[in-house]
């Protein structure tokens, strides 16, 4: 027995011996002797990072040298590549190697170099080596020289489209050499595509985002501490956030406080800035911060002295003392105009400065700065020339220090949470005594408040004895009034062929009014019951609102037992018109019904937190969809839609009204609808967007479920691309079609709990975080439910929506 223990101890000591040998000896290094060929790899020292052969898609025939993430097998998240630009056919033969006179080279069997470091100066040194560091850093050095400035060559000078920790992003006056990130192509294809990140050193320091040469994001200036215009990018315990700028250089990075955290910085082909930390226990990256992250990120929003804040609608107005330069275009949304000063400046005859506060200052393109001069000196230097425009602190830490001035017009400001100050010159008029101005503007208020109160008992006590009496002519409806007489001439008497369509409101009409324009007429059937309490719904709900994917109510008209809701024409009819159809399905590819699906979202969100009334819409189907000439989507009828006040999101009725294939599980069962009841119509709608087949009516072999049901199914199995209409196949644009059914899915589950709110939806579709896992769906089968548990709730079979409301 003692015997057997020696032997049993001998062979262990071995083992362990060989481990421990294999740990030692990882390789890390490529020689002029010794190779690196396809199958095989390199590892950093510790583990981190390998370097090998790889290529992006198994149904491409291109490969590519690049580092990945050693513990993120088999994804490979590829952080460089060598030869992005120029893909192999094959790996027959082809080596990494290192070549006279100390470059690393792409080698070819037959002998072709189509890549190699190419430095511009190569120095003669005696054993050159390639050495994958653990940072990602691969280096070519003498193998006798560690020192960091002696490297021959790196690759954290030539980055792709990953920023490590330790890399640098920016400029070296000196050489002239830039540091940025370029986006791959497409997630096939990691060639340069149309985004850059830069460090723009191009006066006062910002980190911006280009589309080819466009400017797409910028951050806002440095502050001494993070970018400007990107407060999540905070001081904490795991990140350092650096910008070294001096005479010679601009160098933005970032370092790790904590060795165990594991992160990166990409810039996708979209255009989109994401900042990823690797979470180990569940072996998946997570995004915590993403960059442009909304509307207001989008460079220039609201042009020149226009200022955007996200939580308004809409998002865009003049700073204080200014006024669009075009205001007709303004009021249609489009502010790229942007806003000029109300009085002109009189540089001879005296300007002053206006504060302003909580904002990301504007792009410092056009700009001149001083470390060492104090607020009070900031301003008299701008003061001295007409052409400064505005000033404010270089650095806000310790109560603010330096001075930065701005020439030109100020562009790309937004309203933003801890944001900072800065003081735009205006024309002395303009200043006055800020004091009385403020007391006259609280008495005006309390005078307009107390006003408002009276008015609003009066108003109350009035409909209150005159309820019975009150009907549609009594209601002040706060639109255009159309003679019947233009309506009738406008649409030749309602003629056959001028009818657009038919649903349980009534007909609806293309008209032309004398001066051209065409509009969609709504025509309250006279036969219908409900028809005027639906009527009185839709104008409540649609008359003030203004939102580019909300139908637009142009005006009304009642005369006699005539009532009609005038629209603003859209041409290309209904969503349905297109989806449903084998022919005309073809006409909307993918990157148009993303944009569909998008625009819907957005005017979901504006519906449910950002629009002056909160509002449920409960009809949200595929035929409420209309779009306009560029296809734009913009949602439509309202009458059922429901309000609810201040900060409720839900209620409950005992008349369950909708379309049966789109109302939520919770609002045909008891009754209780939502701001979730919208999201689950949306999911049902995406998932109808994507596979071109209806929910209702939909019916795969035998098992009887709808489409939401096979759409379960197939993400269960791992087949959800067989869900994806076929007119898409050719798209290239898989992951995402993935991602969105997906989203489509979250949006359908069960409880209406686990459904996310649209402003979470709308973050999603712009971004490219980690989803989580769906729940089974809220979709009914004909086995599951019968006749009876229907009994008291109206639906229909089709696409015509039943309605039955409730007074308000």
């Amino acid at each position: 027995m003692e015997s057997f223990l020696l032997v049993f101890q001998f062979l262990l000591q071995i083992l362990l011996c060989g481990f421990l040998c294999s740990i030692s000896s990882v390789k890390d290094t490529i020689t002029a002797t010794d190779f690196l060929r396809d199958g095989k790899t390199i590892a950093s020292s510790d583990g981190s990072f390998e370097m090998g052969f790889f290529s992006p898609a198994s149904f491409m025939n291109n490969w590519y040298v690049g580092i990945w993430y050693k513990h993120d097998v088999p994804d490979k998240s590829v952080v460089w590549v060598a030869n992005r630009a120029i893909p192999l056919n094959n790996t027959s033969g082809v080596v990494l190697k290192i070549i006279d006179p100390g470059q690393l080279a792409l080698v070819t069997a037959d002998n072709r170099i189509t890549w190699s470091t190419n430095m511009s100066r190569p120095l003669a040194v005696k054993n050159p080596i390639a050495q994958l560091l653990n940072s990602g850093n691969l280096i070519v050095r003498d193998a006798n020289d560690t020192e960091p400035e002696n490297f021959l060559w790196q690759s954290f000078d030539y980055p792709t489209d990953t920023l490590l920790p330790g890399m640098k992003l920016g400029k070296n006056f000196v050489n002239g050499q830039e540091f940025y990130l370029s986006s791959w192509k497409n997630e096939y294809d990691p060639a340069s595509g149309d985004y850059t990140f830069h460090c723009d050193p191009t006066g006062y320091p910002q980190d911006v985002i280009r589309k080819s040469k466009v400017k797409v994001f910028s951050s806002g200036t440095w502050n001494g501490l993070r970018w400007s215009g990107v407060p999540g990018l905070t001081k904490n315990p795991v990140y350092t956030f650096t910008l070294d700028f001096d005479e010679r250089k601009a160098f933005y990075s970032y370092a790790l406080l904590d060795s165990s955290v594991i992160s990166k910085l990409t810039l996708n082909s979209k255009g989109m800035l994401q900042r990823w930390t690797w979470d180990d226990k569940r072996k998946e990256w997570h995004v915590y911060l993403a960059s442009p992250a909304d509307t207001c990120d989008n460079y220039g929003t609201c042009g020149a002295y226009g200022s955007c804040n996200i939580i308004l609608s809409p998002v865009c107005s003049c700073l204080d003392k200014f006024v669009p330069k075009h205001p007709r275009n303004w009021a249609k949304t489009n502010w790229s105009g942007g806003c000029v000063r109300r009085t002109p400046l009189n540089c001879q005859n005296g300007d002053g400065f206006l504060k302003y506060s909580g904002i990301k200052l504007p792009d410092t393109q056009y700009s001149w700065f001083d470390v060492s001069m104090t607020l009070q000196e900031c301003k008299r230097a701008c003061l001295k020339n007409c052409s400064c425009v505005a000033y404010s602190n270089l650095d806000i830490r310790n109560g603010g220090s330096g001075c930065l001035l701005w020439y030109g017009d100020l562009i790309d400001i937004r309203e933003l949470p801890g944001g900072q100050d800065i003081y735009i010159r205006m024309a002395t008029s303009e200043l006055g005594s800020r004091k009385k101005t403020k007391l006259l503007v609280l008495s005006l208020s309390l005078f307009i408040g107390v006003a408002v109160v009276g008015l609003t008992i009066g108003l109350y006590t009035w409909t209150k004895k005159n309820k019975r009496k009150l009907n549609l002519k009594d209601d002040d409806l706060d639109l255009p009034l159309f003679a019947l007489s233009t309506i009738t001439k406008a649409t030749s008497n309602f003629s056959a062929e001028n009818k657009l369509g038919e649903g349980g409101f009534g007909s609806v009409y293309k008209g032309i009014l004398e001066g051209g324009q065409e509009i969609a007429i709504k025509r309250l059937s006279k036969s219908s019951s409900q028809g005027v309490n639906e009527f009185k719904n839709e104008v409540i709900c649609i008359a003030k609102l203004q939102h580019r994917n909300l139908v637009k109510l142009i005006g009304c008209c009642v005369g006699g037992e005539e009532k009609m809701l005038v629209y603003e024409f859209m041409p290309n009819r209904s969503l349905d018109f297109f989806i449903f159809d084998e022919k005309k399905s073809t006409i909307l590819n993918w990157p148009k019904r993303f944009n569909i699906i998008n625009g819907i979202a957005r005017g979901l969100l504006y519906l449910h937190q950002d629009s002056r009334l909160r509002i449920i819409h409960r009809d949200l189907k595929a035929s409420n969809i209309l779009l306009d000439t560029d296809m734009n989507p913009k949602i439509s009828d309202f009458g059922i839609a429901r309000t609810v006040i201040g900060n409720e999101t839900s209620a409950n009725t005992h008349h369950v009204v909708g379309t049966h294939g789109y109302m939520s599980p919770e609002y045909v069962v008891d009754g209780v609808f939502s701001i979730k009841s919208d999201v689950f119509s949306f999911g049902v709608l995406v998932l109808e967007i994507i596979s071109g087949r209806r929910n209702r009516g939909f019916s795969h072999g035998s098992r009887n479920i709808n489409l939401l049901g096979h759409a379960w199914r197939l993400y269960k199995e791992g087949r959800t691309l067989e869900l994806i209409d076929v007119h898409l196949i050719d798209s290239f644009y898989f992951s995402e079609l993935l991602r969105l059914i997906h989203v489509a899915l979250l949006c359908v589950q069960q409880r209406p709990e686990d459904r996310p709110v649209m402003s979470a939806v709308v973050m999603i579709l712009a971004n490219d975080a980690v989803l989580p896992q769906a729940k089974e769906p809220g979709f009914f089968t004909g086995s599951k439910f019968t006749d009876s548990d229907y009994s008291s709730t109206k639906y229909t079979t089709n696409e015509v929506t039943i309605t039955q409301l409730d007074p308000r």
